[in-house]
């Protein structure tokens, strides 16, 4: 998969998808320290222990770099930056049983804003999957050539 770069500052609004959200009664927002256990879990047991690495770094860093979507104190979603790389973001995860209500677009608008706010004039989404969501949503582009990218040589750990 490819990398690919999305104009932070071209981003669209996230007032009206963040609305939304709230009026459906989940909170996008910052996860804070106590959490990181939860996210991290979370992240793991529904997509990999990869991503859950990558939670673990935004998580331990400060301020935190990862959002969270919460409903009734239940996870729903994250999304993270500056975890595999600085610049970079990702990953982003929702949980199945609620994609398709604009969850992740309110994360990854949440997020990205987050780093535009951070400074960052531009973010990389690494070995970005859904290439038409990013493409849709933010007019991410593909970034020539960078198939496998950073993560060429990538150490993975064996099973448990």
């Amino acid at each position: 998969m490819a990398d690919l770069l999305v104009k932070l500052y071209g981003l669209p609004s996230s007032a009206g998808t963040l609305e939304a959200q709230a009026a459906a009664g989940v909170e996008i927002r910052r996860a804070i320290g106590p959490e990181k256990h939860a996210v991290v879990e979370w992240a793991e047991k529904n997509f990999s222990r990869g991503w859950a690495s990558e939670c673990d770094v935004a998580m331990s860093s400060q301020p935190v770099t990862c959002f969270i979507a919460v409903k009734d104190k239940r996870l729903l979603g994250f999304a993270c930056y500056d975890a595999t790389l600085k610049g970079f973001f990702g990953p982003i995860g929702v949980d199945p049983a609620v994609q398709k209500n604009g969850l992740g677009k309110a994360l990854l608008l949440r997020t990205l804003e987050a780093m535009r706010d951070a400074g960052y004039g531009y973010a990389a989404v690494g070995w970005a999957g859904p290439v038409d969501f990013f493409r849709k949503t933010v007019g991410a582009t593909v970034i020539d050539g960078s198939e496998p990218g950073v993560y060429r040589n990538m150490v993975k750990a064996g099973p448990r």
